[in-house]
C-alpha cells in the first residue's frame, strides 16, 4: 500500500487519503450538502496525525469539490449539471444578446461559468477534421481549444477548428476573446449564416491525460462530442471536438415526429 506500480515512489499518505476522499465525493458516499468528516474523526478512521489530515484536505479543497465554510467545516459543492436542449442551446438570439451556447446554458442552470483558452493558432488538419472541413488532411485551419469550468471545477473542453480561408479576414477569431455571442456570432456578422448544426456524440472512459485535465478519477465516464456546423450554402466552417464529464450534463433532444 502507498508505493507505485512498477516500484516507483511511494505515494505520500496524505494524497492518498485526500484521494479516497474525492472519490467518495464522486461516487455519491459523500452528497452535495453533506459535510465531510472533521478533522477528528478523519484522525480516528485513518489512524494518521492531525497534520497529515490537514494537508489531504488541502488537496481535497483543490479539487473544486467541496467549499469551506466558517464554523460549520468543509461541505461537498452541489454541481447541478447543465442541460444541453438541442432545439435552444444555439438560438441566433442568444448570439444576439451577446451568449455564447456554454455560458447561456450555465446562467440556466444557476452555475457560475468560466472558460480558460489554452490555444489559438494555426495547425496542420487531422484526417477527421479535414474530412468534415472538405479540405486536405495537413492543410492549415485555425485551431481554439478551451477549457470550461463550471463553479471552480473543470467540466468540459472544446477545441474548435475553422478553414483558414474564412477565418484570415476575421481577426477576433484569433482573440482570447472573440466578443458577445463567441465565434458563430463573428462568422454570422462575416456572412457565414448558420443554417444548422450536426452532433456525433459517444460515451466512453476518461484517458488518464482527460481524466487529469478534467478533474476526474481514473476511467470516469465521459461524453465525446463531434459537432459540424453548417452554413446556409451548406459549408462546414467550424469542427468543434468536445470532451464533456458525464455527470456534469444532461442532453435533451426534441425530435419532430412529422413527415
Amino acid at each position: 500500500m502507498g508505493t507505485a506500480a512498477g516500484g516507483g515512489k511511494a505515494v505520500p499518505r496524505y494524497v492518498q487519503i485526500a484521494e479516497d476522499i474525492v472519490q467518495q465525493i464522486r461516487a455519491g458516499v459523500l452528497k452535495p450538502g453533506d459535510l465531510v468528516p472533521s478533522e477528528s474523526e478523519l484522525v480516528e478512521r485513518y489512524g494518521v496525525a492531525g497534520g497529515t489530515i490537514r494537508k489531504a484536505m488541502v488537496e481535497v479543497r483543490a479539487s473544486g469539490l467541496v467549499e469551506t465554510r466558517h464554523g460549520k467545516g468543509s461541505l461537498v459543492k452541489a454541481r447541478p449539471p447543465v442541460r444541453h436542449r438541442s432545439s435552444d442551446r444555439f438560438r441566433r438570439s442568444h448570439r444576439k444578446e451577446g451568449r455564447a451556447a456554454y455560458l447561456a446554458e450555465s446562467a440556466q442552470s444557476g452555475a457560475e461559468a468560466k472558460v480558460s483558452v489554452l490555444f489559438i493558432g494555426p495547425m496542420g488538419a487531422s484526417e477527421e477534421i479535414a474530412e468534415r472541413l472538405g479540405v486536405q488532411a495537413g492543410e492549415q485551419v485555425l485551431a481554439r481549444r478551451r477549457l470550461y469550468f463550471r463553479n471552480g471545477t473543470p467540466v468540459e473542453t472544446a477545441s474548435s477548428y475553422l478553414p483558414w480561408d474564412v477565418v484570415k479576414d476575421i481577426p477576433e477569431l484569433f482573440a482570447e476573446n472573440p466578443g458577445g455571442g463567441g465565434i458563430y456570432a463573428r462568422l454570422e456578422e462575416h456572412g457565414h449564416v448558420f443554417e444548422e448544426f450536426v452532433e456525433t456524440l459517444t460515451a466512453r472512459p476518461a484517458s488518464k491525460a482527460e481524466a487529469s485535465e478534467l478533474a476526474l478519477s481514473p476511467g470516469a465516464p465521459v461524453v465525446h462530442l463531434l459537432r459540424n456546423a453548417v452554413t446556409e450554402d451548406g459549408r462546414v466552417v467550424e469542427v468543434c471536438d468536445t470532451l464533456m464529464a458525464a455527470d456534469q450534463f444532461i442532453f435533451e433532444y426534441r425530435i419532430p415526429a412529422r413527415d
